[in-house]
């Protein structure tokens, strides 16, 4: 550790990860997603999870493109990370060629991208608060639930290429990510509103899953 390094306890990676414990485990814990991975539930189920990932994605990554130019939200734009391309496809082959007008957003997904709108656009910490929630989140618990689901459904490649992210190592990329987090040399205010927008973030998620449980169970 050279001088210059803070304590383990102080990097920001690491206040973050034991700041949200309660809420990662309440997005884990919500019982959709154990449901899908047992498959449990109607495929129709897992193309409806697809369908509200594939609105909240579409705005997350109109927002990274809005980001490109910030010094510091841009250098997160990574393109190996992008998933509305791979939605598009899982929902062409779950639901047909007119999936488009077969889809719709629940309220808690348009709560959610609202949300997005508002502050992901313009603002560079409420922006990374949110790439982190959801990224390192298909990163971590998703690569467990991604190859669940396609046992489960039957689906092998096609259906479930969301999960599935090209030419990146999981537990490799995470550590880099972390490690890009601890480097953000922030004001003050800057890095309390993106700690304070983690847990919002984590927030609109149990949401939209809380709706898709209570819609399929």
């Amino acid at each position: 550790m050279s001088v210059a390094d803070p304590p383990e306890a102080e990097r920001l990676s690491v206040r973050l990860r034991s700041g949200t414990r309660a809420d990662h485990d309440a997005a884990m814990g919500s019982g959709f997603l154990d449901r899908l991975a047992d498959g449990r539930l109607p495929r129709e189920a897992y193309a409806d999870l697809a369908a509200q990932h594939y609105f909240i994605y579409r705005d997350l990554e109109a927002a990274a493109i809005a980001q490109l130019s910030d010094p510091v939200a841009g250098t997160f734009v990574l393109p190996e990370l992008r998933r509305e391309p791979a939605l598009t496809a899982d929902l062409a082959f779950l639901l047909g060629p007119g999936w488009p007008d077969r889809i719709e957003a629940l309220p808690a997904t348009r709560a959610y991208t609202a949300r997005l709108r508002a502050v992901a656009f313009d603002r560079a910490p409420a922006f990374i608060a949110h790439h982190y929630t959801r990224y390192l989140g298909d990163l971590s618990g998703g690569q467990y639930l991604g190859p669940a689901i396609a046992r489960s459904y039957g689906l092998n490649g096609d259906g479930h290429r969301f999960f599935v992210f090209d030419g990146i190592r999981p537990p490799a990329f995470r550590g880099r990510y972390r490690d890009m987090l601890d480097a953000i040399s922030w004001p003050p205010a800057d890095e309390q509103e993106f700690l304070a927008e983690v847990p919002e973030a984590y927030r609109h998620n149990i949401a939209v899953l809380a709706e898709l449980k209570e819609r399929w169970t």
